[in-house]
């Protein structure tokens, strides 16, 4: 939906503080359409105090290591945290189309888990051979006590949920046909934080009545900056080929982009090809998945 890539609009975990924080009761909106109010759906990862995670991980050239030996540890890291038995985690891995990288999504049950599995020894050693791109961390109010997790060597943004929708047939959506997108949206000028959150709203309002298949659409306030992070599920790549070309994405991309700039986008489920070359036209800085590693 828009150009450049926000490099200096990632917030750190420090950024995620009381202090910082925006007041959600005053910045939610309060002229929702009754689809967009309800509570956040079961299995949209957000649902009462969980939360769920959605990064990207580059493997790192592991220091006396030739490419493949790099690339083979790397992998076994991977495998070990997928295998981790770590209690209220579910953990999704799947292999980057053209790097030799990682998307890990994760859902926790509360901010106990979440620290509990970030301090956990698989993470570590991911660390080692890994450098994570930006991390997407979605809650219905995101804790300072979740925020603590990670540190501020990760670049990580915190949303809390501002509204959305979950149609009934999303929570029985074919795990292999369905397609997950997460991505951060950005305001080029702060004061435009009401615009933006606003054209997202009609995105939802319009999509409810309009695209069977977007059978989950989720809004996210990231607190202490002008960006929000949004959240949608299809029900296959045809559905998000219909929204990108055809529907809500197309009919209000021009004034969305206007007022904010993608700085990730990340695609998890099976993207048809044509699908992926036109989002280069887009310009959308997006990431594509080709599978689980195992």
């Amino acid at each position: 939906m828009s150009a450049a890539m926000s490099e200096t609009s990632t917030p750190t975990a420090d950024m995620h503080r009381t202090s910082d924080r925006i007041d959600m009761n005053e910045s939610r909106p309060t002229d929702l359409p009754a689809i967009l109010a309800g509570s956040p759906g079961t299995a949209s990862g957000v649902h009462g105090t969980e939360l769920s995670v959605t990064g990207r991980w580059d493997a790192t050239d592991v220091r006396g290591h030739g490419p493949k030996r790099s690339s083979d540890t790397f992998r076994a890291a991977l495998e070990q945290l997928e295998a981790a038995d770590t209690d209220g985690v579910s953990t999704e891995i799947q292999r980057v189309i053209g790097a030799e990288a990682a998307m890990i999504h994760r859902v926790f049950a509360d901010a106990d888990s979440l620290r509990a599995a970030m301090a956990h020894p698989t993470m570590e050693q991911l660390r080692r051979v890994a450098t994570p791109r930006l991390q997407m961390v979605r809650g219905v109010e995101v804790s300072d006590e979740a925020t603590s997790a990670f540190d501020a060597s990760t670049p990580t943004v915190f949303g809390d949920w501002i509204y959305g929708y979950e149609r009934p047939e999303a929570l029985s959506a074919d795990p292999a046909t369905a397609v997950q997108v997460t991505a951060k949206w950005a305001c080029t000028d702060p004061s435009d934080l009401d615009e933006l959150r606003r054209w997202w709203q009609e995105v939802g309002t319009t999509a409810h009545e309009l695209e069977d298949g977007l059978v989950r659409f989720e809004g996210y306030q990231v607190p202490g900056e002008a960006a929000l992070v949004i959240h949608e599920t299809f029900r296959d790549s045809a559905e998000l080929k219909f929204h990108l070309t055809k529907g809500t994405a197309a009919m209000f991309k021009k004034q969305i982009d206007a007022v904010a700039t993608p700085a990730e986008y990340y695609f998890r489920g099976p993207v048809a090809w044509s699908i992926r070359t036109y989002s280069k036209f887009m310009r959308l800085p997006a990431t594509y998945v080709s599978g689980p590693i195992s």
